[in-house]
């Protein structure tokens, strides 16, 4: 456990003051750093008999989707997507003899592709919004917060398996942890914001306390629903972490799962409430 916390707190104390002080850009850029080692991650987990193939596909290839969808407009997505996948679908053939082996490799690219450029970008876009800093501090408090209470709520209360068949370890005690430490972080951001911003072009969080209690327990549930994702593509590819990069924490995967469920949620929660009269 002491491992877990100062390899966390060692985290934050460089991640923080760049997504801070850096503003979007060196957010992107950290973005960019993450998804490399992602998809190295999981290269390595998803086609360990073709991991050099893989990595040549799944880390520039990624890079382009997370970049397309960050910076271009979103129809320029589609070409993209269409020549990886025609890439994704075409070497495996030409690279493995057998055939049912290159056609899973060949489904196996073409999820890496999507399953993390794609579901990262919306932070992105979150971080350009006008109170994207702290819309940015809200997604990874929530997330991160509601990930911490459900590990102590289920490693000294958990009783009740919540997806044994997934993730034998996660309890439904753990979930409502998780739950309650992400509303109080959910209500600290609005707080800490509201005190020190706006400095610069940075604006405090336009929600209201009402507001951000239920996004506190909404984001916090997909983010149960995006590790649960993770820990199936672990179980169904045999390993125990996605990596080692964070000791007591696995690797960049494990670390940013629900985060690819929670960040697009927000942002598509945030679209959705701009659309209503």
């Amino acid at each position: 456990m002491g491992t877990r916390i100062i390899a966390g707190l060692t985290g934050l104390a460089v991640l923080l003051p760049l997504i801070i002080f850096g503003g979007f850009y060196a957010t992107f850029g950290l973005a960019v750093i993450a998804l490399i080692i992602a998809q190295d991650e999981y290269a390595s987990m998803a086609l360990p008999e073709a991991k050099a193939m893989a990595r040549i596909v799944l880390i520039p290839g990624g890079v382009a989707v997370f970049s397309t969808a960050i910076f271009a407009p979103v129809p320029a997505l589609i070409p993209v997507l269409t020549l990886l996948w025609m890439g994704v679908t075409v070497l495996p053939m030409l690279h493995t003899e057998d055939v049912t082996q290159a056609a899973q490799q060949a489904i196996r690219l073409g999820f890496g592709l999507v399953y993390v450029p794609l579901l990262l970008a919306p932070l992105l876009w979150l971080r350009r919004e006008h109170d994207g800093l702290t819309l940015i501090f809200l997604v990874l408090a929530v997330t991160w917060l509601g990930d911490t209470g459900a590990y102590f709520a289920g490693r000294f209360a958990g009783k009740t398996p919540l997806f044994p068949r997934v993730s034998p370890k996660k309890t439904r005690e753990g979930v409502v942890g998780g739950v309650l430490l992400a509303v109080v972080g959910a209500l600290l951001v609005k707080v800490i914001g509201d005190q020190l911003l706006p400095w610069g072009s940075e604006q405090p969080i336009m929600l209201g306390w009402g507001s951000l209690i239920a996004l506190g327990v909404v984001l916090d549930l997909a983010g149960v629903l995006g590790d649960l994702v993770e820990s199936m593509l672990k179980r169904a590819f045999g390993v125990k972490d996605s990596g080692w990069i964070m000791p007591g924490h696995g690797g960049i995967l494990d670390r940013v799962d629900s985060l690819l469920f929670s960040g697009p949620l927000l942002w598509a929660v945030l679209q959705a409430r701009e659309l209503l009269p």
